[in-house]
Order: C-alpha cells, then structure tokens, then sequence
C-alpha cells in the first residue's frame, strides 16, 4: 500500500487534492489508501452538519440575552430587529452555500476570501475569526461555571472550570464521529429544551396557568413596545431598536458554523445545502417565534426583569426572561429544571467553539496563513497541534476564579459581537466577488451545484446591513464617552485592518482581478452516489416505526 505525499511547494490552485467522502482515499488504480497525515477526515453526516450548525448559533444569547434587549428596547423593537438580522443571517448562509458547494475546501471561508479577493483580506477574515473563538470557548466555560454556582455557590468556580475543559479536550481529542454525534444529541436537548419554553410561554399568554388572565399583547401597549433607550422620544426609539440590532447581532453570530464543517463532511454538495435550509427554518422557529413569544409574556418594565438583565449570565436561570415569566406567572420547580438545560446550552457551545477555533487554525495553515505544523493530524483525524494551541486559550476561563479578573474578561467577551460582524462582512465581500468573477468570465450562475435563490440582491443588502451595525454598534460609548466601551465594541476594526494591510505589506499581494479569478481548481466531483443509493436502500427496507425515528432524527 503507497501512501499519498502532500507537496507544500505546489501552488494555490494544485494543493487542492480530490476527497472522497469515507475516511480514505483511491490511488489512480482504485487502491484504498489511508487518509493523509495532515488531512481531518470526512465523515460528518447531514444530521450532524444541520444540528451542529443550528445547535453553534443557539447559546445563552437567545434564552438569556434576550432580556437584555427586551429591558431595554421593549418586545417591538427587539422583535423587528430579529427579523431584519434574521434576513441578513439568511444571506451570509446563503452566500456561503454557494461558495462551499462550489469549492468544499478545509480551508474554511477564509480560502474563499483568498480565492475571490486578496490573499490578505483571506489572512484578515480567518484572523478574525479565530480571536472570536478563542474567546468565544473559555467565555462558554466561564457561563457553564457560573451557572452551575446557582446550585452552590460555595465551592470554587474554577473547579468546575476544571471538569468543563476536561469534557471539551476528551470530546474533541477522540475525532470527528464522536464529536458529530456528541454534538448532534446536545444540540438536539437545546431544541427540545426551547421547543418546551416556546409551548410553555404560549399556555402562560393565552390564560393556562391557574389565577391568571389570557396576557395577549398586553406587554406591547401603553408605549412600552418601542422603549426609548439613552434619551427620550423617537430618537430615543430609534436608539432602542439599534441597541436590539446589535445585541440581535450577538445572537444570531455562529450561524456560519455549518461552513467550517464542509471541510470533514461526507458529501458537501448535498448535505451543505440541506443543512443551510434547514438553519433558515430553525432561525425563523427558534429565533423570530421564540422571541415574540418572550416579548408577549414579559412585561419589559417590570423590576424581576430589569433584575435578571443586570444580572446576566452569572444569574444562571434566574437571569432568563423565561423564568422572569414562569415566575411571574407562580410557577414553581421550573428554573432548577431551565438551569440544567442553560448548562447543556454552554457546554455545547464551549465544545463547537473549541471545535472551530482548532478547525479555523488549521484552515489558516491549509491556506498557507500560518505554519505547516498545525495541519498535522492524529489517525482520527483531529488537528492535534492546532488542538493544542487553541485549547491553551480555555485558561482563560480560570479568571472566574477572581471577581475583579471576571470584570475583565467581561470586556473582552463584548469585543465577540464586533468580531462575528466582521466575519460577516467578510463572509459576503468574499460572495460579490465571487459572483463578479463568474460574471466577468462568462460563467452562468446555473452551472453552480447549489444556486441560492434571492441573489446577488440579498448578498448586497445583507453586506449593506452588517456594514452599518458594525460601525455605529458603540454608540452607547459616546453617551457619554466610556472609553472601556468604546475599546471593546471597536477593537476587532484595527486588528481586521492590521492584518489585512500588514500581511499585504510584508507579502506585497495583489488583489484577485476578475478575469483572471481561479474558478476551476477545487471544484471537484465527489464520489457520493454510492453512499447515496445505500442510504436509500436502508431506508426503504425499513419499518414504519424506523422510518418515523429516521425522519426525526434528520429533522
């Protein structure tokens, strides 16, 4: 048996090897052969890829945040904003389903940037995107640990730290099929866990609870639908629903997770699609319904409210607008219940972001934008010395242990909204210049393998929108000027332009032209169909009951 070689000194467009969609690859005379020891391996399932992608975006932004922005802005406000950014959501997913069709790289979407803009606005966009998880994971720890002192406060948030890495680097140390399915159930419980609170807070608004009247929108009238925030009147509301833009923005970020898994699923070309369709339905369930359900039951004036909000993350379940509701509504027994499934949440959202910061660095080294070493793999599949780098990061976590450190790393945690943003604009510059270069060499957007419907119209006015909120999302810091704030809501733009205009200096890169974009190397033809024809011939041997538990499951 011949092991295939990786060559380090070919170019860009001929380091794009053909995958095949099982964990080993076919010499050119059919000979099965071991992956490559700097490959991750293939083997995500289209149920894992869609859960994981819904289960990133789903964390404590939606179930706890929430209130924040309903105190603040009022349910119309909020309600409105998640709408919009649900759209442009929408859009970032659909530009990268076309793009991670087309070329199923492990290069992550910074190679898309490298393909069909600069080398350097690639470098800048997986920088990016690396920071953001890199604080994402230890900040997931820290929400776990905090939620856990709702049962005891007295020991140490950092032994809970402890136990919580130790979970992430077991889960992640043992490769890709053991992460899918971990991932896939923990997300799965998330689901469960809103698809409850969604049916709970209906029976508590249209009258089911004992002793209380049917709410309706009762919570939106009397002015308290649109809340002034910072100054009074229409400025005032104009101010309320950009300050729910931005945190709407924060819930929204990790959407695009489902474009790092493309890189180790079995058939990108069908599962990529797939999962991105089913995300969109998801976001609008999940997100738009549970939100205006949350802002039908909670009165955005009432003080267990303003409460929670002050209390965040470190108030555990208590800081939920659900349980703000539950206990209004004299409901008892529920936020011990609520609080597990909050820790759930953090746990499967420090292991998938700890899963894409590893995934990211050795997309970055994949794209020649950080040292070969971190493309080295274990026989899993796992980028291990990427894995080790990024992980040293979850130390971070261990300044729960201080109050006064916590404070500070608070102020880093808020630089992840500016961070997801930029991702964003990245995500959908990368987009336009892609479509531009198809147009400018005569390709027609039929030839592509995923078409997404609404484009090139919704990629621009997506870019339009995330443009406007990553620039004016610090306006609070100016009223009155709070440099902290202003620091933290602006930190990501120098490092995005530094790394940018650094990597282009020292490289002296040159922007991609149209005409002469690489639009052929890495678009490969996966060899699925097999595989395809088996999984329907499983599912038509089955019984009706097996039938029902597969359509679940693939939900």
């Amino acid at each position: 048996m011949t092991i295939e070689r990786y060559d380090d000194s070919a170019p860009y467009e001929q380091q794009e090897k053909k995958d095949l969609p099982a964990d080993t690859y076919a010499g050119p005379a059919g000979e099965e052969i071991q992956p490559r020891e700097e490959e991750t391996h293939r083997a995500l399932k289209s149920r894992q890829i869609s859960m994981i992608a819904i289960g990133g975006a789903i964390g404590t932004g939606l179930v706890i945040g929430s209130g924040t922005s309903i105190a603040r802005s009022g349910p119309g406000s909020v309600f409105v904003a998640y709408c919009i950014m649900g759209v442009v959501c929408f859009g970032v997913l659909l530009a990268l389903g076309e793009m991670s069709t087309k070329y199923p790289t492990k290069k992550g979407f910074a190679g898309h940037g490298t393909r069909c803009v600069d080398p350097a606005f690639g470098f800048a966009t997986a920088v990016i995107y690396l920071c953001k998880y890199l604080i994402l994971s230890p900040n997931q720890i820290v929400a776990g640990s905090l939620v856990i002192r709702y049962w005891n406060a007295k020991i140490n948030g950092a032994v809970f730290v402890t136990i919580l890495i130790v979970f992430v680097i077991a889960i992640n140390t043992l490769g890709v099929k053991w992460f899918g399915e971990v991932e896939f159930w923990l997300s799965f419980i998330k689901i469960l866990t809103l698809t409850g609170l969604i049916l709970l807070g209906l029976i508590i608004d249209l009258g089911g609870v004992p002793g209380q009247d049917r709410l309706g929108f009762a919570y939106w009238k009397h002015g308290k639908a649109f809340k002034p925030y910072k100054t009074t009147g229409t400025e005032g509301q104009f101010l309320g629903w950009w300050n729910a833009m931005v945190l709407a923005l924060f819930a929204y970020t990790g959407s695009e997770l489902v474009a790092i898994t493309v890189g180790e699923a079995k058939n990108p070309r069908k599962t990529v699609p797939a999962a991105i369709k089913k995300t969109f339905f998801r976001i609008i369930f999940f997100y738009i319904f549970c939100i205006l359900i949350v802002g039908m039951i909670v009165d955005s004036s009432s003080k267990l409210l303003a409460q929670a909000a002050a209390k965040g993350t470190a108030g555990g379940a208590s800081a939920s607008p659900f349980v703000v509701a539950i206990q209004a509504a004299g409901i008892k027994g529920l936020p011990s219940v609520i609080n597990a499934c909050i820790l759930i949440f953090t746990i499967s959202a420090a292991n998938s972001d700890q899963y894409v910061a590893t995934r990211t660095l050795y997309g970055m080294a994949k794209d020649g934008h950080a040292p070969r070493i971190f493309t080295k793999c274990t026989s899993r599949g796992v980028p291990w010395v990427a894995f080790m780098f990024t992980g040293m990061f979850m130390g971070l976590a261990y300044l729960v242990a201080d109050s006064d450190a916590l404070v500070i790393f608070n102020y880093f945690v808020n630089t992840v909204t500016i961070l997801g943003g930029l991702t964003w604009v990245s995500i959908l510059s990368s987009h336009v210049g892609f479509m531009r270069g198809m147009k400018a060499q005569g390709i027609s957007r039929d030839t592509l393998p995923y078409k997404a419907p609404f484009e090139p119209y919704l990629t621009y006015f997506s870019l339009f929108m995330i443009c406007l909120v990553c620039l004016f999302k610090g306006f609070d810091a100016f009223m009155p000027f709070n440099y902290k704030n202003f620091i933290t809501n602006y930190i990501g733009i120098p490092v995005y332009v530094i790394s940018y205009f650094g990597y282009k200096i020292f490289y002296r890169t040159k922007a991609v032209k149209m005409h002469e974009m690489d639009l052929t190397s890495g678009a490969r033809e996966f060899y699925d169909i097999d595989d395809d024809v088996e999984e329907e011939q499983r599912y038509t041997s089955m019984t009706w009951k097996e039938k029902a538990l597969f359509q679940i499951k693939n939900w």
